[in-house]
């Protein structure tokens, strides 16, 4: 299973959000959409950065009461990781396990084209696992 078949099941709709917004703005859109990350582009086609709630805590711990007003560009993280709709779920879990991330922008020729979560990764798998014991649950069945 690759990338491609999540977001056929999921949706393609990315929650993006402009360098130059507040912290504070970002924060309830995270609240409103009951997300984890927002990926922060300028023009909402490339991957500028990404603001998770790690990014968050992060910031909070270092700047305090003073953080809503700060612009996400300043607390983003800018070396943001992405995957390809071509990527095998194997190795995507095998990359969010080893670099403790648990959102990958999708891009394909340049362009945002989608978003996974760990959540989706594993999804995905448990589906293609409950697929595969339920063929042998009939194989078994009917060739008995």
């Amino acid at each position: 299973m690759n990338v491609h078949t999540i977001l056929r099941n999921k949706g393609r709709d990315v929650v993006t959000i402009g360098p130059d917004a507040t912290v504070e703005e970002a924060v309830d859109t995270l609240r409103q959409r009951g997300i984890g990350a927002l990926v922060v582009s300028d023009d909402g086609a490339h991957v500028d950065g990404i603001l998770s709630e790690r990014d968050i805590v992060d910031a909070l711990g270092r700047f305090g009461e003073g953080l809503l007003p700060r612009r996400v560009g300043s607390v983003m993280t800018r070396a943001v990781v992405t995957c390809d709709p071509d990527d095998e779920v194997a190795e995507l879990m095998a990359e969010m396990t080893n670099r403790r991330i648990r959102h990958l922008p999708v891009v394909r020729d340049g362009r945002l084209c989608g978003i996974v979560s760990i959540g989706d990764v594993v999804k995905s798998r448990l589906d293609e696992i409950e697929f595969e014991a339920s063929s042998l649950r009939s194989f078994v069945t009917g060739a008995a």
